[in-house]
């Protein structure tokens, strides 16, 4: 096993599970995003775990993704929240996905790529993220269409809440917008005689500052994985992080005042000092830009990086005075010390970047299961 590695305590992610299902009640179904990597976290393991807490269905953003799911003998339904090509259709069939639809081309060619079948699809209204979606004017129109073709399903209509996870008067207004529009498409669509399906629009943001959101089911992401919009809002949801990233001391030298270190020399010794070499850098996702600002913790305490983070190694100062040994483990983030929330606002972007870059080459190890 390498030195530097993720360990994702499935504990805590069914932990944060029963946490959600205790904040949105018995009734709303929850759909677990296991997109990039379930987050970096790992797509089958968490997949599983997530059913076995009783998720209803998963949801995917790439065709490739859910055959991933599909392949490891998941049977449960897979969403595709992303726009998947024409010629992706033949796949979606085979591997029984059911992908968002928001305007009458992609309708059209699904209905004539499942021509003999039954293809689920959900409606995805655009009501102010700007991204996918129909107009909510239009919803019943294309709901509709759906109905028209034999071989087509409107199992479920959604909408995307752009701001749901801001507590700023002016967003919550917004998100209320969003709702409101949302509302009205949905009525619209029951209004033609149209069953919408299942009706769906909380992230995160929303389970924690929009109860009225909630409708027939919630797909909360960051949350699930341990970090919860509102931090420190009476309203954030006490989760915890479900990724550890982890390395070893492989190397510890003695460096004297005024000796630098690493690329550029941009650190340089401000007295005689140890310095502990890790074999983690910015190709296993330690972000370059944390340099000089963040700190690994061994046995719990804290010790700053020294010089810039390299591609397979970094540095960390353990000062004069440290008792610290070679082979001793060392926390990078959600461990002991700060979270990928905390390495996030120093970068000024958000956990769900900093758990995504974990690389594929460190290996992923699954505790609490």
């Amino acid at each position: 096993m390498r030195a530097t590695k993720a360990l994702i305590h499935l504990d805590r992610f069914c932990r944060n599970m029963e946490i959600l299902r205790e904040r949105i009640g018995p009734d709303p179904a929850i759909c677990v995003p296991v997109k990039a990597d379930a987050y970096g976290h790992g797509a089958v393991p968490v997949a599983r775990a997530a059913l076995a807490m009783g998720a209803g269905c998963l949801a995917a953003a790439s065709v490739q993704e859910g055959e991933e799911l599909r392949a490891a003998g998941i049977a449960c339904p897979i969403l595709l929240l992303s726009q998947p090509l024409p010629e992706e259709l033949p796949q979606i069939l085979a591997a029984e996905l059911c992908p968002l639809v928001s305007d009458r081309e992609f309708i059209e060619a699904a209905g004539r790529a499942a021509a003999g079948g039954i293809l689920p699809v959900h409606l995805k209204i655009d009501t102010g993220m700007g991204r996918m979606g129909c107009r909510p004017g239009e919803a019943a129109e294309l709901a509709g269409y759906i109905r028209g073709f034999k071989s087509l399903g409107l199992a479920g209509t959604a909408t995307h809440l752009a701001a749901a996870d801001s507590p700023l008067e002016e967003d919550l207004r917004y998100t209320r917008e969003q709702l409101r529009r949302f509302r009205g498409a949905v009525a619209d669509i029951r209004a033609a005689g149209i069953d919408p399906g299942i009706v769906h629009a909380a992230n995160s943001g929303a389970v924690v500052f929009h109860d009225e959101a909630r409708f027939d089911m919630v797909r909360p992401g960051i949350a699930l994985y341990g970090y919860s919009p509102g931090k420190g809002s009476p309203r954030a949801l006490p989760v915890e992080p479900v990724m550890e990233f982890q390395t070893r001391v492989v190397f510890i030298k003695e460096v004297k005042k005024g000796e630098s270190l690493s690329y550029g020399r941009t650190w340089t010794a401000p007295r005689d000092t140890r310095i502990a070499t890790l074999p983690a850098g910015y190709a296993d996702g330690l972000p370059r830009g944390l340099s000089g600002s963040h700190s690994v913790y061994i046995r719990g305490l804290p010790y700053p990086l020294a010089g810039r983070i390299c591609m397979d190694q970094c540095m960390a100062d353990l000062g004069p005075d440290s008792d610290i040994r070679r082979w001793e483990e060392a926390s990078l983030f959600g461990g002991s010390g700060p979270g990928a929330d905390d390495v996030a606002s120093k970068l000024a972007t958000i956990p769900y970047e900093i758990t995504c870059h974990i690389n594929k080459r460190v290996p992923r190890v699954y505790t609490g299961i």
